[in-house]
């Protein structure tokens, strides 16, 4: 029998607390991608253009429409929640969390990409109302309007899934948010074709 006094041991954290924390920490990310979704989701419902009848069919008018269109489409359809629910397992609130971040990382991806779109639309629009001015397309007009429906489709075509992950993970990771489990192109563009 030692007569030395021993301390008492202060235990390690628990696997369970290091998960708690992380979970902590994807459930906030989980709201920032959702925040920023919102957001994009509001920026496209509150554009505006109204062309005339004789406009209506003009390629930018067009690409606006369709970017609306997909955007309510977007925000139409339901959250990928499935699974089983965590009851207190960290583990199993792991996996949900996962879930729901690659679900919403995918709807940020996909109305980033609109959004892209619809600026490249907007600029259009902003430079055919300046070469206008108000007046009539005349003859005289067609030279401009045809350079600024070239820059417009060009604009469309950088619309790439390398440049929309980019500019997401720069402004992320200018902003200093957590990106460590946030989903590659590659794994959501499989989850995409999975079903999700």
């Amino acid at each position: 029998m030692s007569l030395v006094p021993t301390l008492p041991t202060i235990p390690e954290p628990t696997t369970l607390t290091c998960i708690a924390s992380v979970n902590e920490a994807r459930a906030m990310r989980i709201a920032e991608i959702l925040s920023d979704f919102r957001h994009l989701q509001h920026a496209i419902a509150n554009i505006r253009a109204n062309p005339s009848a004789e406009e209506y069919y003009e390629e930018g008018y067009c690409v606006l429409r369709q970017c609306a269109a997909e955007a309510q489409a977007l925000l139409n359809q339901p959250f990928d929640c499935q699974g089983p629910e965590p009851d207190g397992d960290g583990e199993q609130e792991k996996a949900q969390l996962q879930r729901v971040m690659l679900d919403a990382s995918i709807r940020r991806f996909k109305i980033q990409q609109i959004y892209l779109k619809a600026s490249a639309a907007l600029r259009w629009l902003t430079s055919r109302n300046a070469i206008l001015g108000g007046n009539r397309p005349q003859s005289i007009h067609t030279p401009a309007l045809q350079q600024i429906a070239n820059t417009m489709r060009a604009e469309l075509a950088s619309v790439t899934p390398a440049r929309v992950e980019l500019a997401l993970r720069s402004q992320d990771s200018i902003q200093g948010k957590w990106l460590a489990e946030d989903p590659t192109w590659s794994t959501m563009e499989q989850s995409i074709r999975t079903g999700r």
